[in-house]
């Protein structure tokens, strides 16, 4: 269990960050149904639900900034949200979720389930817009746990990333229960 610190930002302005940083809506939601996700595992597994969705939240800070470079991508957000006085546990688990492009190895349990969680939420979309009335509520784990294995079927989205939430002590169906959960409860934020 990690200690729980003080976050160094507040979630009124992270969000104000996040609009300042990500102009593309979906990215928004994207941001929403992470901080979501990873309120729930923290909650599961008696972390500090503010410091994990902060983390959830502010992951994809720079993501427009970067383009999606791997090698800037969450080293970016680093440096923004150290001069925002973000708390370093933050800070080094968002440089963490991009590890592979910036030459790093997770290893913490916040590390995985960020990486998991961020990822998992592509899955769960892509599956919702096949859906005819477009809402994650009525989406089913088999349903996703379906579409994962059809290599076509949202192909940019990683599996290998997603398959993290063993690592963090949860098998895939529980853990897509757990994200189908916590993102029906921000559907209308998130537009699903």
């Amino acid at each position: 269990m990690s200690t729980s610190s003080n976050p160094g930002i507040t979630r009124e302005e992270a969000i104000l960050l996040l609009r300042d940083y990500l102009k593309n809506g979906k990215m928004i939601s994207h941001s929403l149904a992470s901080e979501a996700i990873m309120c729930r595992i923290a909650e599961k597994f008696g972390e500090d639900p503010e410091i994990w969705g902060l983390a959830g939240l502010l992951h994809d800070l720079d993501y427009e900034l970067t383009n999606e470079d791997p090698s800037r991508h969450g080293a970016e957000t680093a440096n923004i949200l150290e001069e925002k006085g973000v708390s370093s546990e933050i800070i080094d688990v968002i440089r963490m979720h991009n590890a592979e492009g910036l030459g790093l190895v997770r290893s913490t349990l916040f590390e995985h389930a960020l990486t998991c969680a961020e990822t998992i939420t592509g899955m769960i979309v892509a599956t919702t817009l096949v859906y005819p009335d477009k809402k994650v509520a009525g989406v089913k784990v088999k349903s996703v746990t379906k579409r994962m294995k059809t290599k076509h079927f949202a192909r940019a989205v990683s599996r290998e990333r997603i398959m993290e939430c063993e690592k963090i002590g949860l098998n895939l169906n529980d853990f897509i229960a757990l994200s189908l959960e916590a993102m029906e409860e921000v559907s209308e934020d998130i537009g699903l």
